[in-house]
């Protein structure tokens, strides 16, 4: 729905005030992209990876389990948290579009779920004696 041009002029004067207020927060602001953000979580757990291997090499080379654990645990958390960050920057993370069920109750049809197919299978059943 677009702003009306009250609406419209409020927001250029909150807009201006901003920039007069602090210009360089206002800049970060208003040119970051949000994938922008994701790229750089997705190098940061890339570097956490990385650094996991070490550890897990280096816990091993030198006979030391839980620094070994430990690689692996940084290991296992960088590659969660990077393709957390992959999904949501190429949108598989995003809710579904308004109308669409949520979660795994995914209706096909006019079929209803299991339980209800079940449900009805069980009265049809009795209804026939």
């Amino acid at each position: 729905m677009p702003l009306s041009e009250h609406e419209q002029r409020l927001l250029d004067q909150i807009e201006q005030a901003l920039y007069a207020e602090d210009p360089k927060w206002a800049n970060t602001v208003r040119i970051s992209d949000p994938r922008s953000h994701y790229k750089r979580r997705l190098i940061k757990a890339s570097i956490g990876f990385a650094l996991g291997v070490v550890l897990l090499m280096v816990g091993v080379v030198i006979n030391m389990i839980p620094l070994g654990v430990g690689g692996f645990v940084v290991m296992l958390a960088a590659c969660l948290w990077g393709l957390s960050s992959w999904k949501r920057m190429n949108g598989f993370g995003d809710s579904p579009a308004p109308g669409q069920p949520q979660g795994k109750q995914v209706r096909r049809g006019n079929r209803g779920t299991f339980m209800e197919r079940m449900e009805e299978r069980w009265r049809r059943r009795h209804d026939e004696r």
